[in-house]
């Protein structure tokens, strides 16, 4: 099993649209709601989701169901029509020039990889004045290619559907997702873990258990709780744990959360964003130190202080 390493979570600088795939019959999970297992808390479909939350329009090609972050929804011809036909679907609500094209079962994709697979669509590895590639995608730790975690050309996939339209009697449906891409020019980056996908139960198993390893969990549980309240916040969490820590070992064991919630809740009234939690932290370690400080052996009474 690779080691999973979360990297930074900065998103794309220049505007892209993302196309959601969550629409397949699971089979191999018994035929389960694939899109609504839950990993780390969060379902599969949520975490793909915030990995793509930066850009400008996100279409979910399956039907209508609560998400934790707000998608435009589409539905292949006829329902249960294949990837291609989906993906059809999809492109029809999108206008930018670059889309993500992803599946609904990767549960350690992440803004970072987004950001990565769109960067090296936009600079790629063509000479200067030759043409860049028609889309970047990942490859498994097999060195097979994973499709649905891509960034496209919106152009270039428009080209080959249509292409592939007029050969098959003007349908997609049912055609595998490897016709289209056979015909495009592809980059290829390799990534063991953002490109694992859950196809089974013991996927499924493998992925829990992931997140649950040590360095990893802290901020997988950070980024479930965000996603739960709704918090679009990015604060250092290193600062939060020494908050924690001093006023647990300053003051009393139950000290540290409540302590940590007044932080969030001065941050709050002071407006919000990652230096008014800084300011917040840096005002309740000085004040968790002086306590501390009060209960050594050489500290003066209050009576002795001048």
């Amino acid at each position: 099993m690779t080691a999973y390493e979360r990297p930074g979570t900065p998103g794309p600088a220049a505007p892209y649209d993302a196309v959601v795939l969550a629409g397949g019959a699971a089979r191999r999970l018994g035929g389960a709601d694939k899109p609504g297992l839950r990993v780390g808390g969060r379902p599969l479909l949520d975490r793909v989701l915030a990995a793509c939350a930066t850009a400008t329009t996100t279409v979910v090609v399956a039907a209508p169901r609560e998400t934790a972050h707000p998608v435009e929804w589409a539905r292949e011809e006829p329902p249960g029509g294949g990837p291609l036909a989906a993906l059809d679907a999809g492109l029809r609500h999108i206008s930018a020039e670059h889309v993500v094209v992803l599946s609904a079962d990767l549960p350690f994709l992440d803004q970072a990889t987004v950001r990565r697979l769109l960067d090296a669509l936009r600079t790629g590895d063509a000479p200067q004045g030759a043409a860049r590639p028609d889309g970047v995608l990942l490859t498994d730790p097999d060195g097979r290619d994973q499709p649905l975690v891509a960034a496209y050309r919106a152009d270039a996939l428009r080209r080959e559907l249509a292409a592939l339209a007029v050969a098959h009697g003007g349908v997609v449906t049912g055609l595998p997702l490897r016709r289209l891409t056979a015909a495009l020019d592809l980059t290829r980056i390799s990534d063991p873990v953002a490109s694992f996908d859950c196809d089974t139960w013991d996927d499924i198993a493998s992925a829990r258990a992931r997140i649950r390893e040590h360095g990893n969990v802290l901020d997988e549980w950070i980024s479930a709780v965000k996603d739960e309240l709704g918090i679009d916040l990015d604060v250092d969490t290193g600062a939060l744990l020494d908050v924690a820590r001093d006023a647990a070992h300053g003051v009393a064991r139950p000290a540290a959360p409540l302590t940590t919630f007044l932080v969030g809740y001065a941050a709050a009234q002071a407006g919000g964003g990652p230096e008014a939690v800084a300011e917040a932290s840096r005002k309740a370690v000085a004040l968790a130190l002086r306590w501390a400080a009060e209960n050594t052996p050489d500290a003066k009474s209050a009576s002795d202080a001048g």
